[in-house]
């Protein structure tokens, strides 16, 4: 907590909003998405769906294959709980679903399914999209499975195992949007990196959750930023973004949202 407080400071003198941006590709991101005012009818559900889950009761036997939770510890775990202290925040879920409405990723990999908040944020965001999600504990897929088909979601696929041995069956060629947010190491956010770099194309965008969680995963980061294939990123704290747009000058920002 400590060392997320210190980059948190760092991050606040570093960052800006949308005065100074030159790439008209970010620019635009920046004042028509991140910082559309908007308020989208899709919020609600994505309010409400997180709200409902927040009170259930029911113990799910957790396996935790990456980096666990620093709040949660037991491998017995109330829906409840996950939802209030492990799921993404209602602002960063609203922000996802305006980078899906934004973007509008025809494909889309998510590693990390949880209790399905980011899938839905997704869905909502582009009901068009083809959308696979892996969640390696067994329990949470299944329940999520069902949590997600009662939100009449059907364009989601959730796939259940280890993200290495289920990503290489995956027959998608390409993906349009990959969110990494499901294990917070360093060594396997860059192996999961490396082994998806070849299903990016040119407009492809991968965003990596909690890029502070620990030194470790702030070093991935800033090991994926200089990968000569990625031209633009965006750090915004909780998420960074990688672009591999061929026309865009190497460029870095750090945005508040």
């Amino acid at each position: 907590m400590l060392y997320q407080i210190k980059e948190y400071i760092k991050f606040l003198l570093k960052s800006s909003n949308q005065h100074g941006i030159h790439s008209p590709f970010v620019y635009n991101l920046v004042t028509k998405c991140f910082y559309d005012k908007s308020e989208y009818s899709d919020y609600q559900t994505i309010i409400d769906f997180k709200k409902r889950l927040k009170e259930v009761d029911l113990e799910l036997e957790v396996t935790d294959f990456g980096a666990g939770s620093k709040k949660l510890k037991s491998a017995s775990r109330a829906v409840s709980n996950i939802a209030k202290h492990v799921a993404i925040s209602n602002k960063n879920a609203k922000l996802l679903f305006r980078i899906s409405k934004y973007f509008k990723p025809n494909t889309v990999l998510e590693l990390g399914t949880s209790l399905g908040f980011a899938t839905q944020a997704l869905a909502l965001g582009n009901p068009n999209a083809n959308i696979i999600s892996i969640e390696g504990c067994p329990e949470i897929s299944t329940y999520t499975k069902t949590q997600l088909k009662l939100q009449k979601l059907n364009n989601i696929e959730i796939l259940t195992g280890d993200f290495s041995k289920v990503i290489p069956k995956i027959d998608v060629p390409k993906f349009d949007l990959i969110f990494f947010d499901g294990n917070h190491q360093k060594e396997a956010t860059l192996k999961y990196f490396e082994i998806l770099l070849p299903k990016a194309h040119n407009d492809s965008i991968f965003i990596f959750d909690d890029i502070y969680w620990s030194k470790g995963m702030t070093e991935a980061w800033e090991i994926i930023k200089h990968h000569p294939k990625v031209t633009v990123t965006i750090d915004t704290f909780s998420w960074g973004m990688a672009f591999f747009r061929k026309e865009q000058l190497k460029e870095d920002f750090k945005i508040r949202t």
